[in-house]
């Protein structure tokens, strides 16, 4: 039977939709595997970690009549990468085979039952739905994904929180050091506050899932759940268990020293001082004085890098210690031309914004030098 038949670019790209969270490793094997279900020329292929489950569904050709098995996701990928884009490429079942024959080649691939495929059991009720553009939440998740934490022992840090109320959704991520808020309105109000923490994985997954386009994703959030639907795929998810810190508390308000100034100068000036910093302690000194910001760094060898911009200033003067990863990081995920920078004094956090919009904060916390 012919289970299949399409161009290689076409077959290569539903596969590498579905199979970014499969581990070429694992303590079981079938879920090295991608479970194919032909019913008549529609087919899905559905992956699992046993943790997050996607599924996408399409129409190729092929010999009518049902059909299921599950075949090495990676394997199938590494294959069809070397073969030409606008090839047809065919997959044939024999016994417990499959058969990949495209041009002069021809593949032959053990397959496991999709009976032992573990499905992730979804959730019996979900909120309600709710949806945003792909392009507005691609967004939102590159504004505040770079500051999740990454292995932390606070398991909940491990991850992004989504908070939607009203007419609005908002995401939220801090390792602790630093804090990110970024929010977005949604054209629909949800009828009750929806409140989650999506892992870590399941973030990286969806940014690499998601186009630059305005087509909607809905959104549906359970207890221990959330469910993604979009252009033909559904992810659903587990979510990180515990309570996320107050970011509303972590926000500074009323700093009463403030500077707006060109977002690239103020990167390039950080990308120069931080080379002079050390490998293990990234600090730089931030002194802030009317028309001057002065940067600097020094390391265990000695060397120092001085660095000024001019600045429409005429505040406090203030000396300030960041780690200089954790400015750097949140200038080169914003695209805006100029940014905003509130401040206290050298104990307080520091407030970076974008002028006249208050749907981005950053709060990154200071460090002694």
């Amino acid at each position: 039977m012919i289970v299949l038949k399409a161009t290689q670019d076409k077959l290569l790209s539903v596969l590498q939709s579905v199979a970014g969270i499969v581990e070429r490793r694992h303590t079981l094997p079938v879920l090295a595997n991608v479970m194919i279900r032909k019913a008549g020329h529609a087919l899905q292929l559905t992956t699992s970690d046993l943790e997050i489950q996607i599924r996408t569904t399409t129409e190729m050709d092929g010999d009518p009549g049902d059909f299921t098995t599950t075949v090495g996701a990676r394997k199938l990928i590494d294959i069809l990468r070397t073969m030409p884009a606008d090839q047809t490429v065919s997959l044939e079942s024999s016994q417990s085979k499959l058969i990949l024959k495209g041009g002069k080649s021809k593949f032959t691939l053990q397959t496991l039952p999709a009976e032992d495929f573990p499905l992730v059991q979804e959730a019996p009720s979900f909120g309600p739905k709710f949806s945003i553009p792909q392009k507005t939440l691609k967004t939102l998740l590159s504004q505040v994904s770079f500051a999740m934490a990454v292995h932390d022992i606070r398991y909940y840090l491990n991850g992004i929180l989504f908070v939607a109320e009203g007419k609005k959704l908002a995401l939220v991520a801090t390792d602790g050091h630093r804090l990110a808020f970024s929010s977005a309105t949604l054209e629909e109000e949800v009828p009750s506050k929806q409140e989650v923490i999506l892992p870590r994985k399941t973030v990286l997954e969806l940014q690499r899932l998601l186009s630059d386009n305005d087509g909607a994703i809905d959104m549906q959030f359970a207890n221990n759940q959330a469910k993604f639907s979009f252009d033909g795929m559904e992810f659903v998810t587990k979510l990180v268990e515990g309570k996320f810190p107050d970011y509303n508390r972590v926000i500074p308000k009323g700093h009463r020293n403030s500077l707006t100034l060109g977002r690239q100068a103020l990167l390039q000036c950080l990308h120069r001082t931080a080379i002079l910093t050390s490998e293990k302690f990234k600090g730089v000194r931030l002194s802030v004085e009317p028309g001057t910001l002065r940067v600097a760094s020094t390391n265990a060898e000695q060397e120092e890098a001085v660095d000024e911009l001019d600045i429409d200033y005429s505040g406090d003067s203030i000396e300030i210690g960041f780690n200089v990863s954790y400015i750097i990081d949140v200038l080169t995920n914003m695209d805006q031309d100029m940014v905003r920078v509130d401040l206290q004094d050298s104990n307080s956090s520091a407030l970076l914004t974008i002028p006249e919009d208050d749907k981005f904060k950053y709060v990154v916390m200071p460090m002694r030098i």
